[in-house]
């Protein structure tokens, strides 16, 4: 067991755990942020999607001490009242289905409109492969980031 602080959300959070943990598992539940799932457990799926200094990240396979001194954004952390244009944008198309992919599609939909204001469909696909919608909502979900774009 180490002690570790974790900037989660803008907040410091100290905690004890054995530093090879998983940061998914030291998101979810030593500090208590549900919202990014497991998915995989092998960094396949994308359910466990957060921001690291950014950069969306599969937090399934980061050992936590690898988090220390980096910004941590979660799913919760995106906007203060789920008002992130990418979070307007799922609700507007309705995009969710059974729900559970839905934090890492956000998260990573959010990480390229940071990257790429105005991305093309190509720059959408390739970004958005790499998550699993076992429900198949790819329609939906390409519907609305390009919605996104345009507010």
């Amino acid at each position: 067991m180490a002690k570790l602080s974790l900037s989660i959300n803008g907040q410091s959070h100290d905690i004890d755990v054995d530093p090879q943990m998983p940061l998914l598992w030291a998101i979810r539940d030593v500090v208590g942020l549900t919202g990014t799932k497991y998915g995989c457990g092998i960094a396949q799926c994308g359910a466990c999607t957060i921001h690291l200094n950014g950069t969306p990240t599969r937090s399934c396979v980061i050992p936590t001490s690898a988090a220390k001194g980096k910004e941590i954004t979660t799913i919760e952390g995106l906007s203060d009242n789920n008002d992130h244009p990418v979070q307007l944008a799922w609700i507007a198309e309705q995009v969710p289905q059974c729900g559970y992919c839905q934090s890492g599609q956000i998260m990573s939909a959010a990480a390229l409109l940071k990257k790429h204001p105005s991305p093309s469909e190509d720059q959408i696909d390739q970004a958005m492969s790499s998550v699993l919608c076992r429900c198949g909502t790819y329609p939906r979900i390409k519907k609305a980031i390009q919605q996104s774009i345009n507010s």
